[in-house]
């Protein structure tokens, strides 16, 4: 950590808003440009909290459709869930997904997710 710098920590409430913009909004926050001494390359200082993650408002259509793929690397081993199964499984992994999937592809974004706590 580099001394100086403040720790702060945003709270989210996600009752009965859709799943984009709380995810979009909770990647503003992590990679943060909200600051004004915003530069990319630096990491997180930012805690984000999301709060009432099981109130947050999916449409039945994504529920059914929207399906999350995971490779075990063995033949054979494409491993593929509905977004309902894994809502009614773990409801903040189908959030902390929508957000990884919103943050840059780069060394920092294992370090952003870190910083992400999701209360149901």
């Amino acid at each position: 950590m580099i001394k100086g710098t403040s720790k702060t920590e945003t709270v989210i409430d996600a009752a009965n808003q859709t799943l984009g913009r709380i995810a979009s909004r909770a990647a503003h926050y992590l990679i943060g440009k909200h600051r004004v001494g915003y530069t990319p390359a630096k990491p997180p200082y930012e805690i984000v909290k999301i709060i009432n993650a099981a109130k947050l408002n999916l449409t039945p259509r994504k529920l059914k459709w929207k399906i999350y793929y995971r490779y075990t690397g063995f033949p054979g081993g494409l491993k593929r869930e509905t977004m309902e199964s894994l809502w009614r499984r773990k409801p903040e992994e189908v959030i902390r997904r929508a957000v990884s999937g919103m943050l840059p592809k780069n060394r920092l974004r294992k370090k952003r997710l870190k910083k992400l706590k999701i209360e149901i």
